[in-house]
């Protein structure tokens, strides 16, 4: 039988640009691959999981480079790697996209606003639509939209076919519809390579940005007011808030409002009369803009990182929020911080079963930030991350598969509630044997019991 080649821009170690290549977002976990295959095509992508299969390799999915803790990499294994298929052909008649897996955020959204139209969908303009998507996707614009999953139409994925190797397939409403089911927020990676989705679209136009700056002394009005108004508020507003280290001393709430500026001033109206802010804008702008202002350049560059979330089902009492500003207090340094944004409006219109995205009755979404610039500095920032995530999680549940951490013990639980049994069914009907494994994946239910 001839032996399947690869194909596609492989790169190896001592080639020129290895380390680039092999490079992910977080310089923390640094992996050594034998190959890394930039795929252009479907059949790139096909050769090299029949391939791996062949030849017995260990291999990993990758395409934005954004997984914090780089399972997206693995040592002296093969990178299945989709950043080059970045594709997007627009249906302006019927109001979809259909868009490649390797594409970024930063060109989806300047692609898709040559028409004026748009999707939900997060902030950083290097993360790739399909990690993000897979694992649910949350953005500045989740409670008037929904999720970036809520919108997806149709998936293209390969998976591990037991007589070819591997084979293309299609997955909607209709058609395998339970692995459309488990790719609406299963995340990436636990049931073959997504190649393009296929999304309905959002007009957009103009919209109003809003920042609101108080000082470390306001630290516990700002926030309770911040919460308490925003997962409540019009659902044309999506807001974020940053509790920042004590050494910088800001507590700062950016959001966007699909509406114009003169409604906005009287529905912010709740936090500029909170404690004493030290800034209050608002400004009406192209949407583009409002793309290129929440894009945190710092986000997309590597670094030495931890991260961790949870969400908030319920307010948080008064002793949480003083346990938040000990730690902040207390930060390993002033990078560190922690970010929350604003949920429910359109995404909990749907219910926790409706999609494998479990979280929909959730408030807040919430992440634990730091990064730190040498090794000798990572205990001390990974151990505040764990310490901050294990003292609140009396007041948090679960965690966004995005925002995976491999120190949590009980991760299918944190990542998909009631969702993990229905989801280890599908991963055991198109992945049998367990082809797509990693730190965390979905385990067929065989290997689980």
């Amino acid at each position: 039988m001839k032996k399947v080649k690869l194909t596609g821009r492989i790169v190896s170690p001592g080639d020129p640009d290895y380390d680039e290549a092999r490079t992910n977002n977080n310089l923390s976990v640094p992996k050594f691959p034998s190959k890394i295959v930039f795929c252009q095509r479907t059949k790139d992508v096909i050769n090299a999981l029949k391939w791996v299969r062949e030849n017995n390799e260990d291999f990993r999915v990758r395409s934005g480079r954004h997984h914090y803790e780089n399972y997206s990499l693995v040592n002296h294994g093969l990178i299945i790697d989709v950043s080059e298929m970045d594709d997007i052909t627009v249906n302006v008649e019927n109001g979809t996209a259909r868009i490649e897996a390797g594409a970024n955020l930063g060109k989806v959204y300047r692609t898709l606003w040559q028409h004026r139209m748009t999707i939900p969908a997060g902030t950083e303009s290097s993360v790739g639509i399909v990690g993000l998507t897979l694992g649910g996707g949350i953005g500045m614009l989740s409670r008037h939209f929904g999720l970036t999953c809520d919108q997806l139409i149709e998936i293209e994925m390969v998976r591990a076919s037991e007589h070819q190797g591997a084979e293309l397939i299609q997955a909607n409403r209709h058609v395998n519809s339970d692995l459309f089911w488990a790719s609406c927020g299963g995340g990436g990676g636990n049931f073959g390579v997504v190649t393009a989705l296929t999304f309905k679209l959002q007009p957009i136009s103009d919209v109003t940005l809003f920042a609101i700056v108080w000082e470390w002394d306001d630290f516990e009005i700002a926030f309770d007011a911040w919460q308490k108004w925003a997962p409540f508020t019009d659902e044309r507003i999506t807001s974020q808030i940053e509790l920042k280290s004590q050494e910088v001393g800001e507590i700062v709430v950016q959001g966007l409002f699909v509406g114009e500026a003169s409604e906005l001033k009287k529905l912010l109206r709740p936090l500029r009369k909170s404690g004493s802010p030290t800034e209050v804008w608002i400004k009406e702008v192209p949407y583009i803009k409002a793309v290129r202002f929440f894009d945190v350049a710092s986000g997309n560059q590597p670094a030495f990182r931890k991260r961790s979330g949870s969400f908030i089902e319920k307010p948080f009492p008064h002793v949480a929020i003083a346990r938040m500003k000990q730690f902040l207090a207390n930060a390993p340094n002033r990078n560190a911080s922690i970010w929350q944004q604003s949920l429910r409006g359109a995404v909990g219109q749907i219910g926790s079963s409706k999609t494998a995205f479990y979280y929909r009755t959730a408030l807040i979404a919430q992440e634990y930030i730091t990064s730190w610039e040498d090794h000798e500095a990572e205990n001390e920032n990974v151990q505040w991350v764990e310490d901050i995530r294990r003292t609140l999680s009396p007041f948090t549940m679960g965690d966004y598969v995005n925002f995976p951490d491999q120190s949590i013990q009980n991760w299918p639980t944190a990542y998909y509630g009631r969702n993990f049994r229905r989801l280890r069914e599908v991963k055991t009907k198109y992945d049998p044997y367990n082809v797509f494994t990693f730190p965390q994946s979905i385990p067929t239910i065989k290997k689980w019991m």
